[in-house]
């Protein structure tokens, strides 16, 4: 007996205990993320390997669906509007975010009222946002055309989403109104509370203006959090573009392509021509361009993010 009492309370068997018990409140995170992230994604990469349609019957044809992408104007479009959408996105979303956390860091009365009802369409479904503004858009009936005809005197028919001259302008006003825009100003306001105000006393001392104190001051001192939105920003544009383009342009991404992401793409081929070995080929070089963004931004942040003062 005493001899088991004295093994009992080694150091090394607490530990062990220990162990049991952190990996027990675990599993279910553990279990979780094997049946739900892990292996979707290696069946994904099975999948990409094959031929399979969407009625369950597949073949094992290696590499051939890569080889067919690469060859594929359609891919290639859609891999050139996928960088630019997502590039675009972030640097859109991101400088507007940080306007509007500015001018909500100004303390002044109303600033509670215009933050609540901005960030009041951030938490309704993209889709929703998409079919609102597809009204709004519209050619015929839609209200743009309406107000403009009202102040110019004259009927105003633009084909907003599906003009090439417009639709980007367009697609990109609506993706200030989104759920990532929302939660940027949010991060931004409370990252600007936190800059010590003797840093823009000091400044002000020195002589400084309002932009050298933005660009000398604020800005590196949020840094870390303009990488951390960044970061989220570029991978929220990859994977929830489809949300806001499919309502607004379709599937093909018209006119002519233009806003066909890679996940409009990935749709269309698994739902619409029911190849399901390229559609998930296609999410593979998704989820590559993914890690490519993630691997360049945080490469970029080396020089520009500053985590010590």
């Amino acid at each position: 007996m005493k001899a088991a009492a004295k093994s009992a309370n080694k150091p090394g068997s607490r530990r062990l205990s220990r162990n049991r018990a952190a990996y027990a409140y675990l599993c279910p995170w553990i279990i979780g993320f094997t049946c739900f992230t892990l292996f979707p994604i290696l069946f994904m990469f099975y999948t990409s390997l094959t031929n399979r349609k969407l009625n369950g019957l597949s073949e094992f044809i290696g590499f051939t669906n890569y080889v067919n992408m690469f060859k594929s104007e359609t891919f290639l479009n859609s891999l050139k509007v996928t960088i630019l959408f997502s590039v675009c996105m972030v640097i859109v979303d991101t400088v507007w975010a940080i306007v509007l956390a500015l001018l909500l860091n100004q303390k002044r009365k109303g600033n509670g009222f215009f933050q609540f009802f901005y960030f009041l369409p951030t938490v309704i479904p993209s889709v929703a946002i998409s079919y609102a503004f597809r009204t709004i858009f519209g050619k015929d009936a839609g209200l743009l055309n309406s107000m403009l005809s009202a102040l110019l005197g004259r009927t105003v028919s633009v084909n907003w989403l599906y003009d090439s001259g417009t639709v980007y302008p367009a697609v990109f006003f609506v993706t200030l109104f989104t759920y990532g825009t929302g939660q940027m100003m949010l991060i931004y306001r409370s990252a600007l509370g936190d800059v010590p105000k003797e840093l823009y006393e000091a400044y002000d001392m020195d002589g400084g203006n309002a932009f050298g104190k933005f660009f000398h001051v604020t800005l590196p001192m949020i840094s870390p959090i303009v990488l951390f939105n960044t970061l989220n920003g570029a991978i929220s544009a990859l994977n929830g573009l489809f949300g806001i383009l499919y309502p607004l342009t379709g599937e093909s991404g018209n006119p002519n392509g233009m806003t066909q992401v890679l996940s409009l793409l990935v749709y269309k081929e698994a739902f619409s021509n029911l190849k399901v070995g390229y559609a998930c080929a296609l999410s593979v070089v998704l989820f590559l361009l993914a890690a490519l963004f993630g691997a360049v931004i945080f490469r970029a942040s080396k020089n520009t993010v500053h985590y010590e003062y």
